[in-house]
């Protein structure tokens, strides 16, 4: 069974602690700008900036335009427009985290990948946790918003066993240049067919968004979703994607320190949860560098 580094975990929570407050800055953008046209800037400004690393691999664009596609536009287009429609930034963290049941059984079924019973209980815990903080008062109230992001982290999810299947021979860079120059035209004609008023959005925007809108490029996707994919190549999903729960918590905690959400015994007692069950996924992989197992 595959090991994660000690360096390779601190990189793991860095990217989650990225991921945490970029919901905070992306709240801040829809707010502003309509939804898919804030996710279409940011894969617009990614698309130009990761344009040297567009590769064409005979043999194998097929599969990749496939992860690219189902990692990209048509994910991030479902995330923003539900967290346009959601009251608050908790709710979203926590549904986002169903994709790692869901990313951990396609996996399972897709991959082939085997887990035993103490990663089990660790990803059953951390579940456990995120199931208690989202069954609160007001996390149903909007529907819409919320099924949307849920279906963000079932297509987010098809789309990591993708990038799986690639293996090592994709580096991140070019994975994310495929992912922003395929999923461009779906969120032009998204925002085309489904919104309005985009221009004037753009027009009146002040450094608070264009700086969201910054921080959402460079930071969650440039920086941390090239690091993720990276460690996806070095190492089994049912690994890596179990521990993603930290970003909920990171989440809910930006939140508290920046937007006033109430923090409240039921968030405390889920976060309890799901750290307990990272802190055996991350155990269980240190016993097996320490047993050599």
């Amino acid at each position: 069974m595959t090991q994660i580094a000690p360096r390779d975990l601190a990189l793991l929570v860095t990217i989650n602690l990225i991921w945490g407050f970029n919901l905070i800055a992306s709240k801040v953008g829809v707010e502003h700008f309509p939804p898919v046209l804030f996710v279409t800037l940011r894969f617009a400004l990614l698309a130009l900036i990761l344009l040297p690393f567009l590769r064409w691999h005979a043999g194998g664009m097929q599969r990749l335009l496939v992860a690219s596609a189902l990692s990209g536009g048509l994910q991030f287009a479902l995330l923003f427009i539900g967290l346009d429609l959601s009251a608050g930034v908790s709710q979203v963290a926590i549904a986002t985290q169903l994709g790692v049941p869901f990313t951990t059984l396609l996996s399972v079924m897709l991959l082939g990948e085997v887990i035993r019973w103490r990663r089990w209980l660790g990803i059953t815990l951390a579940f456990a946790g995120v199931v208690v903080i989202g069954f609160q008062p007001g996390l149903l109230e909007n529907r819409a918003g919320l099924l949307l992001v849920v279906a963000s982290t079932l297509v987010g999810s098809l789309g990591l066993v993708a990038v799986k299947s690639l293996g090592t021979q994709l580096r991140p860079l070019e994975l994310q240049a495929w992912s922003a120059w395929t999923g461009l035209p779906v969120l032009v004609g998204l925002t085309l067919m489904l919104e309005s008023g985009q221009w004037e959005a753009v027009r009146i925007a002040g450094a608070l968004e264009w700086s969201a809108l910054l921080y959402t490029t460079l930071g969650a996707s440039l920086v941390s979703h090239t690091a993720f994919y990276w460690l996806v190549a070095r190492y089994p999903v049912t690994s890596i994607a179990p521990l993603t729960v930290l970003s909920p918590i990171f989440g809910v905690a930006f939140g508290v320190l920046l937007l006033g959400d109430q923090l409240t015994p039921r968030i405390l007692l889920g976060g309890l949860l799901t750290l307990t069950g990272v802190v055996i996924i991350a155990y269980r992989e240190k016993r097996l560098v320490d047993t050599g197992s």
